[in-house]
C-alpha cells in the first residue's frame, strides 16, 4: 500500500489541556501557536470531530453511571447520548439480565429504553446484591442505613427468599 501524500490525515493533539485536530501536513517549522487555529476548524473534543455513529460507539463502552455522567459534560455529548436508543438499549439489556420481568413489562407498556433503564437500574443493583447474598447476615435495619433501597415486588422477594434458602 502506497502512501498518498495528497491526502491529509487528521491528527489529535493536546495543547494547553485541550485536544484538537490538525492536519498531518502541519510541520514543526510552522508557527505552533494554537491560537491561530479557529475553534470551528479544530474541534475541542472527539464528538465534534467524529461522525455521530463513532461517538455512539465510544460512549457505548461506558457503563450506565458513566454514561449519565458523560451526558452532563457538554451539550453535544448530552444530545448524542440522549438521542441514542442504541446506547440506552444496550445498558437496559444488562439490567434485564437481573430484572427481566420488570424490563419486559416496561417495554410492553411502551416505555423507551432510557426510561426503562432509569426505572429499573437501582432495582437491578439491589436485587443482584440480595441474590448474591450481600445481605444474608443482616440482623437489623440499622445495618442497612446508608444503603440505597428501592421497593421490590412479591415475586422478587420470593426469588430472594429462594436464593437464601439455597445457600
Amino acid at each position: 500500500m502506497q502512501h498518498d501524500s495528497a491526502r491529509t490525515m487528521p491528527v489529535f493533539v493536546l495543547c494547553k489541556g485541550k485536544p484538537f485536530l490538525i492536519s498531518a501536513h502541519h510541520h514543526d517549522d510552522e508557527d505552533d501557536d494554537d491560537d491561530d487555529y479557529d475553534d470551528e476548524a479544530n474541534p475541542h473534543n472527539f464528538a465534534e470531530a467524529l461522525p455521530e455513529e463513532m461517538s455512539v460507539k465510544i460512549f457505548g463502552e461506558l457503563d450506565a453511571e458513566s454514561l449519565c455522567s458523560a451526558s452532563r459534560t457538554c451539550k453535544l455529548w448530552h444530545d448524542i447520548i440522549e438521542e441514542s436508543e442504541q446506547l440506552w438499549r444496550s445498558q437496559c439489556l444488562l439490567v434485564r439480565a437481573v430484572c427481566q420481568r420488570e424490563v419486559d413489562r416496561d417495554r410492553r407498556d411502551g416505555l423507551s429504553w432510557k426510561v426503562t433503564l432509569v426505572r429499573n437500574y437501582s432495582r437491578s443493583c439491589l436485587k443482584r446484591d440480595w441474590l448474591r447474598g450481600r445481605y444474608s447476615h443482616v440482623s437489623s435495619a440499622e445495618e442497612l442505613m446508608g444503603r440505597k433501597m428501592v421497593p421490590l415486588d412479591a415475586e422478587t422477594w420470593g426469588e430472594i427468599l429462594q436464593a437464601e434458602l439455597d445457600r
